[in-house]
């Protein structure tokens, strides 16, 4: 299979978004844990219009837009589970979070260990929300981009950050 691969600058950091061809596969911050994980060959840096078009909608989200996910052809390659967990992250509105435990109840699974795998290993990030799951006590904890950038991911997008906390010790720091 051929990957696409497209930099972009944003207001936060700089993120590689990758495509098949047809739907994008990855969204990927400059650094992140994970970073290209699922791709099973080097991309091609190379023009093509569903590339422009996850780049034109990340630009008109960090603008203050609220665009819709289902805009874009996605295709993230997982197991069926993380796929339902992730279908689960697009429901969650702009300046809102969900808890692993919450995420878990919806998925009908009983671990939200299991649950944080799946979210940590989401390959789209942004588009996919990952950034809006909170740990049960309010903790921002599990964010393969590092801490500092899920808050102010959240922070964009509006949410009430006085009921958060950054734990002192954990994976996302």
């Amino acid at each position: 299979m051929m990957y696409y691969a497209r930099t972009m600058e944003t207001p936060l950091c700089r993120l590689t978004i990758c495509s098949d061809g047809t739907s994008i596969v990855g969204v990927w911050m400059e650094g992140q844990k994970y970073f290209a994980s699922t791709l099973k060959e080097t991309p091609s840096e190379e023009a093509r219009p569903e590339l422009e078009q996850a780049a034109d909608w990340l630009n008109r989200y960090f603008r203050g837009e609220r665009p819709r996910i289902d805009e874009l052809k996605l295709d993230p390659a997982g197991s069926p589970f993380r796929k339902k967990i992730w279908q689960i992250l697009c429901s969650i509105p702009y300046g809102r979070t969900m808890t692993y435990g919450e995420i878990a109840e919806a998925a009908g699974c009983r671990s939200a260990q299991a649950v944080g795998g799946a979210v940590g290993h989401n390959p789209i990030s942004i588009i996919i929300p990952c950034h809006r799951v909170v740990g049960s006590d309010g903790s921002l904890t599990g964010y393969a981009g590092g801490i500092r950038l899920k808050t102010a991911l959240l922070e964009h997008e509006g949410a009430d950050m006085s009921q958060f906390y950054v734990p002192e010790k954990g994976t996302a720091l």
